[in-house]
């Protein structure tokens, strides 16, 4: 089964073809990166206008570097929730669009299932049951992945995501757009215990998150030493940070997996592909667990990933009317049909 795959959730425009939901047969990402780097994050209205201009051109170029003729094509997916609203309804209503002119079925497909899903494209032996931590600039979960379309939320970000708060720090520490990946490298040169700052735990909530606190450390951190006229050792600075957010991570992911005695393991999202965060859950592991890490390709968002996932939701009998609307937040363990 080939199904013709849209994300439009963000800033990047993306289209990919995929078989079966294990094999890419193309995938073509626009990234706006370079456009929103002006204003130091994504505007939504800039967004959606570009989603616009460059939607089509994508489907085009992603269907002739498939070799696929269009009447190959089985089905379209296309990410319905969450995210940037304006975004979502450029790319879902294509969707519906190319899916009514030629008679296909339309997939709605959650974003965060379709990062858990990118593991399938990697990884031939993945299957559920497993557990799931989806890190990225807005969401910060552990999931139950009971089956394809089946997921228990067992820990989540209470406030800010960690990726979110990544790029927080950069920004404060001057780095350029997207902050997330200047902040990984410059943490490599640096010690990561030569500041200490806050990892929060909840005793009664032990898989849950928040960045709030390690956000305004920072914050706080770089204006006292200015305000002292005291050196910044920008690489201490940033390795520090970033072992406070991914030290949690992996710590509240571990402790999940250990006491639900789940010996495989799935990371998924933008900030799955920190160096940092990779290191510790392969040393925090224990022998007897499976460590499934996205290649750093599949890492962002994807077209591939939501045919990857719009493939279980179709054989779960997913199949959405044309008047399937779009939706800014929703959570992953309802069906969006």
């Amino acid at each position: 089964m080939n199904i013709l795959s849209i994300e439009s959730s963000c800033d990047e425009t993306a289209v990919a073809i995929v078989k079966d939901g294990r094999e890419i047969l193309s995938n073509v990402v626009f990234s706006q990166i370079d456009v929103h780097k002006l204003y130091g994050g994504v505007v939504p209205e800039i967004a959606s206008r570009y989603h616009i201009e460059k939607i089509s051109q994508m489907v085009e170029e992603c269907i002739k570097q498939s070799g696929l003729g269009e009447e190959e094509i089985d089905a379209v997916a296309a990410t319905a929730a969450p995210g940037l609203i304006g975004a979502l309804l450029v790319g879902l209503n294509f969707a519906k669009g190319y899916a009514y002119a030629r008679n296909l079925p339309l997939i709605p497909v959650h974003h965060i299932r379709s990062h858990v899903a990118a593991n399938y494209l990697a990884y031939p032996d993945l299957k559920p049951p497993f557990l799931a931590m989806i890190v990225s600039g807005g969401h910060s979960h552990i999931v139950l992945v009971k089956d394809y379309t089946d997921y228990q939320i067992l820990g989540r970000t209470k406030d800010d995501a960690a990726g979110e708060a990544f790029d927080k720090g950069a920004r404060v520490l001057g780095l350029p757009y997207p902050g997330g990946v200047h902040m990984d490298r410059l943490a490599k040169e640096g010690n990561p215990n030569a500041v200490k700052f806050p990892m929060v735990r909840f005793k009664d909530e032990p898989y849950n998150f928040s960045f709030s606190g390690v956000k305004t450390a920072i914050v706080n951190y770089v204006h006292n030493a200015k305000q002292k006229g005291e050196e910044l050792n920008l690489a201490d600075i940033a390795a520090s940070y970033s072992n406070a957010i991914t030290g949690i991570l992996a710590e509240n992911f571990l402790k999940c997996a250990k006491e639900l005695g789940q010996k495989t393991l799935v990371i998924a999202g933008g900030v799955s592909a920190n160096s940092m965060l990779r290191e510790k859950l392969q040393a925090g592991k224990s022998p007897d667990q499976r460590l499934y890490l996205p290649p750093l390709s599949l890492c962002g968002d994807n077209g591939a990933m939501v045919g990857a996932q719009g493939f279980y939701e179709f054989q779960a009998g997913r199949i959405a009317p044309l008047s399937q609307n779009a939706l800014s937040a929703f959570s992953i363990e309802k069906q969006l049909c």
